[in-house]
């Protein structure tokens, strides 16, 4: 899921068309696309700061049915777009009241992990956007990674592990931060069909790497 290998058609893209703009050109749309989706999840955060139960629930699965969605809007990038945007929404709408208790809580550990996210992310990132080689064979190891940690967070939850958050937290930090190296080397040959998968396997980077380091700070506090 954080990294989708669709592409969508069409000759010219909203910030430009393909034959005028080079890889740094797809590099800038990619980033602000992430940028606003990001600030999407931050305003939805606020907006659900008091969301709790079924109806956080109910966001998170419309935040990631539409980033599936970006999977079938291969012919639209005003749908393409709309879709992330929404999904930044409902996914910050979907852990708003998670977000509010860190903060009122243990409020110094939500700016150590987006300070620590944004270090992170850029030192990854500028690794993975500087090796020309391709690196996207890594995707399947990282995908069996990632499943084999979700297995792990199942049996942390029925069977007492010690430090099982901690592991699972650097666990998720090391699969994300490949992906991340992963997205950003991809974006070194990417067109500007591909910048809105990219874009959205980027900002579930970030925001699965930001919420494995608030559980790292928050645990600490």
């Amino acid at each position: 899921m954080s990294s989708q290998q669709t592409s969508l058609s069409g000759d010219r893209g909203m910030f430009g068309s393909v034959e005028t703009v080079g890889a740094a050109g797809v590099f800038g749309q990619v980033m602000g696309l992430v940028a606003v989706t990001l600030g999407f999840f931050t305003l939805g955060a606020y907006l659900g700061r008091e969301l709790v139960g079924g109806a956080s629930i109910v966001c998170f699965i419309v935040g990631f049915v539409c980033i599936i969605g970006l999977n079938f809007a291969r012919r639209s990038e005003a749908l393409a777009i709309t879709l992330l945007f929404v999904a930044g929404l409902a996914l910050g709408l979907g852990m708003g009241g998670v977000l509010d208790y860190y903060a009122e809580t243990t409020p110094d550990a939500v700016w150590q992990a987006a300070a620590a996210t944004a270090l992170f992310v850029a030192a990854l990132g500028s690794v993975g956007y500087s090796i020309r080689r391709d690196l996207s064979g890594g995707y399947r190891l990282l995908f069996v990674l990632l499943l084999g940690l979700i297995v792990f967070g199942f049996i942390g939850l029925l069977v007492s592990i010690p430090s099982a958050s901690l592991i699972y937290a650097l666990a998720g930090l090391l699969i994300f931060g490949g992906y991340t190296v992963l997205d950003f080397n991809r974006m070194r040959r990417a067109g500007m069909a591909e910048t809105v998968p990219l874009a959205a396997g980027i900002f579930l980077d970030i925001l699965n790497i930001f919420l494995f380091f608030l559980r790292i700070f928050g645990g600490r506090s």
